[in-house]
């Protein structure tokens, strides 16, 4: 219950000899690249066929 009313001294950076200069500098922000739309295929052969000849990843 002591700990409750003792009080607590503040220190800065500045007391422990740090540095809190700021290192970095934002030269510019952009917003991601937008994503095309997704296609639903009705069937694994059908995913397959578009992986096959529009992809071509397989």
């Amino acid at each position: 219950m002591k700990a409750k009313r003792k009080p607590l001294d503040s220190k800065t950076p500045a007391d422990y000899g740090v540095d809190t200069t700021p290192r970095l500098k934002v030269l510019k922000v952009e917003s991601p690249a937008v994503r095309k739309a997704g296609i639903i295929v009705a069937s694994v052969d059908e995913l397959v066929e578009k992986l096959k000849n529009e992809a071509k990843v397989i």
